[in-house]
């Protein structure tokens, strides 16, 4: 039997994708800095490594996740939570040069991609690359009982070559459904001992980005995941619950991608308007000093006199001028009773 998905596109599915048809169409007519696209797709990388990984049971924080990317050391990280961390980046590297050849998805290549992702962890249990050859489980963490019998491991490659031909179709779906079935159908069929998780997550990911969703690369859909992760494992077990009707996990999987997309695009428009408010400011004269307070100002929403002094390295009568000068410009407002006033602050004026 060929693969055929069930499922019906509800009012939550459709208004999901207009959000994020939305949130793609900013993202192309936006006048973005090359430099700002750069800085945020390095920042979703390492969120998305972060937040994969963490799913699945890695300790890293976010702090030493960016500390590991940088290149450096981070003292008492378990080898094998900074193995698996780094062997996201690899295998997202690895997506990235198959997306620049333009090869259609096989099923070597999602075993390409579970094999970077699993390679030298945990003494190479999960057999890197390699379909089960046992019957495996999905287990409660906490209860440790069974939650989810996979199909057995002799159906393992038809399932997934059926899953291929699938998606090899000329699909009449919107292209972000068929990623989000992409990736629960590989979570269904567990082709892996282990890693299953991941490889169904950066599928989904190649899925968009192969259908022109990649939205300048400033998403991270395992940040939505992770925020609440019994809402993700509950999403996926429903399907199952439902005799397998998709509809349920769809409306998540969208509805989180628009979540995800909408703090993107505030971030641009943030971008956008705190360019503009430069400009401005360079017009009415103010000088490179006075430029880098407005911009503190405008990216951290707030700051103090402390705060200012501590990061700028400016003294405190400079800063005081250069203050008042941004008040009675428009730039800014003051907030509190007096000097002395302990909540006194400084706000843009957007």
């Amino acid at each position: 039997m060929s693969f055929k998905p069930n499922f019906t596109i509800t009012n939550r599915i459709s208004k999901a994708l207009t959000k994020i048809e939305r949130a793609r169409g900013f993202l192309e007519a936006a006048k973005l800095s090359e430099d700002w696209i750069q800085n945020m797709q390095n920042r979703a990388l390492v969120l998305e490594a972060h937040h994969t990984t963490h799913i699945e049971g890695t300790h890293l924080t976010l702090s030493q996740a960016e500390r590991l990317f940088a290149g450096k050391k981070v003292s008492g990280a378990d080898p094998h939570d900074v193995r698996e961390l780094l062997n996201y980046r690899s295998a997202f590297e690895f997506v990235t040069r198959h997306m620049e050849r333009g090869d259609p998805v096989s099923e070597g290549l999602i075993r390409e991609i579970h094999k970077h992702l699993v390679k030298g962890v945990r003494g190479g249990s999960a057999a890197p690359g390699k379909y089960r050859v046992v019957q495996n489980y999905v287990v409660n963490s906490l209860t440790g009982v069974i939650i989810y019998t996979p199909p057995p491991a002799n159906e393992v490659p038809i399932m997934m070559a059926e899953m291929i031909a699938w998606l090899r179709k000329k699909l009449d779906i919107p292209a972000v459904l068929i990623a989000g079935i992409a990736q629960h159908q590989l979570v269904d069929i567990h082709p892996f001992l282990d890693g299953n998780g991941r490889t169904a997550r950066l599928l989904s990911t190649l899925c968009l980005y192969r259908s022109g969703y990649d939205f300048k690369r400033l998403f991270t859909i395992s940040e939505y995941y992770d925020r609440d992760r019994p809402a993700y494992y509950q999403a996926i077990q429903a399907v199952r619950e439902n005799r397998m009707d998709l509809t349920g996990w769809l409306e998540y999987f969208t509805e989180g991608l628009a979540a995800q997309m909408l703090e993107v695009r505030e971030q641009g428009e943030l971008v956008i308007r705190t360019d503009l408010i430069l400009g401005k400011g360079r017009k009415a004269g103010l000088n490179e000093r006075q430029v880098e307070l407005l911009s503190f100002l405008l990216k951290q929403g707030k700051g103090t006199m402390a705060e200012f002094e501590t990061t700028l390295k400016v003294n405190r009568r400079t800063l005081q001028r250069d203050l008042k000068l941004l008040v009675e410009n428009g730039f800014a407002r003051a907030l509190g009773t007096s000097p002395s006033d302990p909540t006194k602050h400084y706000e843009p004026i957007l």
